[in-house]
């Protein structure tokens, strides 16, 4: 396996700094934190150049909430220089290591996501008998740090690199708990070793997917699965032989254990495709994709308050015909002419008059 080094100077540069403050400030970019760092742009990366040259940079606090839809899940916001820097970190490894990473894994791939993986997850399902589709109970508050930081050194050498990115992983704020026994431990080891990652960090998300990079092997060379996809902790096999599914699910619990993972009992199941299966906001059905209900409730209260800012000119003509565009676009992936058209026009958009 290659392992990467001499990757530091890469990431310290000038350059690479100014194009990871391009990055971190895409959305959000009147934001007073942003408009504050920008004032002094060329001073402040400066200084965060010097610091990581010097090793003496260190991550600030994270600023934390919780949002309970689709369901409950605590969400942590980096400070705005450490998310340059976690930009300027993975701008540099990611386009590496992603070289490793099976074609069948979407979340958080430039020229993959959801409705790639939507598409390939229609034409398995449609061509297999069965599936065994999984959920991973808890992931990231689960990723345990040491495994975590061993998978990265198998393909990092840069000593550098390395430093910064367990500093990343060591100043991860608490998530919710999460007490899970594995072979071998005793009454204190789910207590005792630290894990968790922050939802929302860039560096999480990549992180996510190098900690299941291996799984992802094991199921395709291993297992021989022909059919497989994962879009972050959901994934599936298809396969017309019943049993081929059984023996695979107890070979995957097996090696999820080993990096302290353990499958949802509830969400993970083997059943047949032509009951439909539901996968990124879709039913998967034989003839046809719907959206799901609860996907369709939060875009019908998505779409409301755009009426309502709309209509109070809290946002521009502009912007809304891009976020209707948008979410038309999302949908059209479904078999859903009837239901665009019964929504589209079931809503109004007029602004007020100006008084």
């Amino acid at each position: 396996m290659k392992r990467y080094g001499n990757l530091w100077h890469q990431i310290v540069d000038w350059e690479n700094l100014l194009l990871a403050a391009r990055y971190a400030q895409r959305g959000k970019r009147f934001r007073d934190n942003v408009l504050a760092f920008n004032y002094n742009l060329e001073q402040e990366i400066l200084q965060l150049e010097s610091e990581l040259k010097q090793k003496s940079y260190h991550p600030g606090a994270y600023h934390t909430f919780q949002i309970y839809d689709p369901k409950p899940r605590l969400i942590s916001a980096a400070p705005y220089r450490d998310r340059i820097v976690h930009h300027a970190l993975c701008n540099i490894i990611i386009p590496l290591i992603e070289r490793s990473f099976i074609p069948d894994t979407y979340a958080n791939r430039l020229g993959y996501g959801t409705h790639r993986a939507l598409e390939r997850f229609t034409d398995f399902a449609r061509s297999s008998r069965y599936i065994l589709q999984c959920d991973l109970r808890k992931y990231f508050p689960s990723i345990d740090h040491e495994i975590l930081k061993e998978i990265i050194r198998t393909k990092i050498k840069c000593s550098d690199t390395l430093w910064l990115i367990e500093l990343i992983i060591d100043n991860s704020n608490l998530q919710e708990p999460v007490i899970e026994y594995f072979p071998g431990d005793d009454l204190l080891t789910p207590i005792l070793r630290r894990h968790g990652l922050p939802i929302g960090n860039l560096t999480s998300q990549f992180f996510a997917n190098v900690y299941l990079n291996g799984f992802d092997h094991f199921v395709k060379e291993k297992l021989h699965a022909k059919k497989y996809l994962r879009y972050v902790d959901d994934f599936a096999i298809f396969s017309d032989d019943y049993q081929f599914l059984v023996n695979a699910k107890t070979a995957i619990e097996d090696y999820l254990a080993k990096l302290r993972l353990k499958i949802h009992p509830i969400k993970s199941q083997l059943f047949e495709t032509c009951y439909g299966a539901n996968f990124v906001g879709f039913r998967v059905l034989p003839q046809r994709v719907r959206v799901r209900n609860d996907n369709l409730r939060r875009a019908r209260l998505r779409l409301k308050k755009l009426q309502k800012d709309f209509a109070q000119r809290k946002i521009s003509l502009n912007k809304l015909i891009q976020r209707l565009q948008s979410w038309e676009s999302h949908l059209k992936h479904g078999n859903t002419y009837r239901l665009r058209r019964s929504i589209f026009n079931h809503y109004s958009f007029i602004p007020h008059p100006q008084g």
